[in-house]
């Protein structure tokens, strides 16, 4: 797995799915197999981005836009310390990168990394039969690691399913780390690592918070000892119905009332910790072009996804929690999924999407505003206490 595609490789490769469906073309990046959750991602810019996003753990990626790797692979856009998606899936590879930020290729990089793609294949087909048939488990195989079709989908068949999957301790950091804020330090916020991407952090030290970030095993006591003005929950990937001990940190969280912020794989633990069920999504919501309406204000958004898991709340009235008054603040418009929760009687909320906007768009970058505000009111009411 150490030689580079460039985009010409005649290498033979095939990609199959676990309902039998097989698509015919040629290895990208390295050379040999590998085994997924098949999603589509519908972004037509930020694959770097895309790739070394922690929440595509385990998941091989399809990539609906026609020509990837024109922009090459830099130093500066990596959102984590490493590629996660287990595969990726192109139609057409760039043959020759054309930027001045590329360092190299993303082929090469794929093969550095040891990451197994395909490309040349239909991957408007495959994106049809995903969007009616559902995410499901795959495998590509290149080279030498191709068999006889009914074998690999054998193989296939055997592999986990992400339902079920408890990957967010996988993809945290194991050690505490601290991003200082940018010009006057006004707050410290703790942020909870369940699949943290690099924008993150500094989208909130950019408003002049310390944020001390903590690995996924962190306790009530961990969170405290830095003095946090707030508590944030990040992204992250597999199933949060398997995600019991970030659930019993949030409602310590909450039963403190320490202003509180989650995104995406948080939001859902905020679900959980509010009494709400979650459930898998039939393909789920990636890319960088969904609609979703705040309906705090009536705006609508363009915003960045990334999950095949979603909150079970109610969308047409307020529900009384163990922790208060709750409702869905932000709603998908293509499929009404919940996108948003927030609670009217303590100074917590959470978006299932990625505000940090790392590829874009930055439409839901005043998220971290209110999150400041949150704990700027808190500290006013403290001071008069």
């Amino acid at each position: 797995m150490t030689t580079s595609t460039r985009g010409t490789s005649k290498i033979p490769a095939v990609l199959v799915l676990e309902d039998g469906r097989a698509f015919r073309g040629r290895a990208y990046g390295a050379v040999g197999e590998t085994f997924g959750e098949a999603v589509f991602s519908t972004g037509m810019t930020g694959y770097q981005e895309t790739l070394t996003d922690p929440s595509y753990d385990r998941q091989i990626v399809v990539a609906t836009a026609p020509q990837i790797g024109n922009t090459g692979w830099n130093d500066e856009d990596d959102e984590s310390r490493r590629i996660w998606v287990s595969g990726y899936v192109v139609r057409d590879p760039a043959r020759v990168p054309s930027n001045w930020r590329a360092t190299r290729s993303l082929d090469d990089e794929l093969v550095a990394q040891g990451v197994v793609g395909i490309s040349g294949i239909d991957t408007r087909a495959l994106t049809r039969h995903l969007r009616e048939r559902g995410s499901m488990r795959a495998g590509i195989f290149s080279g030498e690691a191709i068999a006889s079709e009914a074998d690999l989908v054998a193989r296939v068949q055997a592999q986990p399913q992400m339902k079920g999957a408890s990957l967010y301790e996988e993809v945290a950091t194991q050690e505490a780390y601290v991003v200082p804020a940018v010009g006057e330090k006004r707050f410290t916020v703790a942020a909870i690592d369940l699949g943290i991407k690099g924008m993150t952090p500094h989208r909130m030290a950019e408003r002049g918070i310390e944020v001390h970030v903590l690995p996924a095993t962190a306790t009530v006591d961990d969170v405290y000892a830095v003095h946090p003005d707030g508590v944030f929950f990040s992204n992250g990937p597999g199933d949060p119905a398997t995600a019991d001990g970030p659930v019993a940190l949030m409602s310590a969280v909450l039963e403190r009332r320490t202003p509180l912020f989650g995104i995406c794989f948080g939001n859902q633990i905020l679900g959980r910790a509010l009494g709400f069920g979650t459930y898998k999504l039939k393909y789920g919501h990636r890319g960088i072009n969904q609609p979703v309406q705040d309906r705090t204000t009536g705006k609508v958004e363009v915003t960045a996804h990334n999950h095949g898991f979603a909150v079970d709340a109610p969308l047409d009235r307020v529900s009384d929690t163990k922790f208060g008054r709750a409702e869905v603040s932000h709603v998908c418009l293509n499929d009404d999924v919940v996108e948003g929760l927030q609670l009217l009687d303590q100074p917590a909320f959470s978006v299932q999407y990625h505000p940090e906007a790392a590829a874009g768009p930055h439409d839901a970058a005043y998220l971290f505003d209110r999150f400041t505000s949150l704990m700027s009111t808190a500290s006013m009411e403290g001071q008069r206490a």
